[in-house]
């Protein structure tokens, strides 16, 4: 069965290879070809961190990180998700893109710091690359009890909306990933602004299927390659 995933592009990365495939539509992992002509695929084994990893050609075996960077002409770099924030970054003057798994945990201990610091390491800046925030569960969708809430500090207050249910609070994880991502001063910025809860015909969502008591296995690819 042909690979029929929709795939979603940003406006920052225009000129990039790059998708944020939908879920629905073809199963297991999809061809680098048809990001990238001749493109091998980057995949890491992600354990919700804040590790970012450097690549110069496929893993074997795949290493635990959240990120996944290269400067390697033919590489096209992947991350899962299925309610985390799937983060798609590039400096295409230094040539070097990333590609981060960007869930709560992740991003409040640093994922995206270190995946910046990765690239700045071969040659990218600040000031060159821009990032895009892929389909993500939304604020609304997403409600966290106290032992959630309290593990942010009063400056992030601003990211909890509360519930309608007495003792729950609604947490934006896109934005509060746009904040980091804004505080290092990058060029550019884009979120996509798609919930995975809401839009079972597109996207899976790990949350979403745990309450209506589904499987839970569905993920979607988000890819960035760097052509030859």
């Amino acid at each position: 069965m042909a690979d029929a995933r929709e795939a979603l592009t940003a406006g920052v990365l225009d000129g990039v290879p790059h998708a944020f495939l939908t879920g629905k539509g073809g199963d297991g992992e999809p061809d680098p070809q048809r990001l990238l002509p001749g493109g091998a695929l980057v995949l890491v084994r992600q354990v919700h961190s804040a590790l970012a990893a450097t690549a110069d050609a496929p893993f074997d075996p795949r290493p635990e990180a959240d990120a996944v960077v290269t400067a390697t002409p033919g590489l096209v770099l992947g991350i899962v998700t299925a309610d985390c924030a799937p983060v798609l970054l590039a400096d295409t003057r230094a040539g070097v893109v990333a590609a981060a798994h960007a869930g709560w945990r992740g991003a409040h201990h640093g994922v995206l710091e270190a995946t910046v610091r990765r690239m700045e390491a071969l040659g990218a800046t600040r000031a060159g690359i821009v990032a895009a925030i892929g389909p993500t569960i939304a604020r609304d969708s997403y409600e966290v009890g106290w032992d959630f809430v309290e593990q942010f500090e009063e400056r992030h207050e601003r990211f909890f909306l509360r519930a309608d249910t007495p003792g729950k609070w609604h947490f934006d994880l896109p934005a509060y990933v746009r904040w980091r991502l804004e505080s290092m001063r990058l060029a550019a910025v884009e979120d996509l602004g798609l919930d995975t809860y809401a839009d079972p015909l597109r996207f899976h969502s790990y949350r979403r299927a745990t309450h209506r008591g589904e499987p839970t296995e569905g993920r979607q690819y988000s890819l960035i390659g760097l052509p030859a």
